[in-house]
């Protein structure tokens, strides 16, 4: 199990990300795009992540992930349950979700500094 302060301390050493709350609930972004959110009592995350293959991983483990509500389907996110996630992949989770925000030099970059 992966907890909300496990995810902030992670996410908060990517290059460029951000914390901010807004209307009690805690997210990162990227400038002004968010790639990370919490539910408000920190138990689900919402992440950015590629529309295209949201439902196939959605199907892929329903009681892991889930869509967003009806309103933010339109945007490129879905959830996942953090008590159903370990360390390993809550990090990989941020830093795609964080990949798929910054520029693409940055997240290049970033990858290249960790081999």
């Amino acid at each position: 199990m992966v907890t909300i302060d496990e995810v902030r301390a992670f996410a908060s050493t990517l290059p460029r990300s951000s914390e901010a709350f807004v209307r009690g609930r805690v997210k990162f972004r990227i400038g002004r795009i968010v790639y990370l959110s919490f539910s408000r009592d920190g138990t689900v995350m919402g992440f950015a992540f590629p529309k295209d293959w949201r439902d196939q991983l959605v199907e892929s483990e329903p009681q892991k992930y889930s869509l967003p509500g009806e309103s933010d389907l339109r945007y490129h996110w879905v959830h996942v349950r953090l008590d159903a996630i370990d360390a390993d992949e809550m990090r990989e989770l941020v830093e795609d979700a964080w990949a798929f925000t910054v520029p693409k030099r940055v997240a290049e970059d970033y990858a290249a500094s960790r081999h």
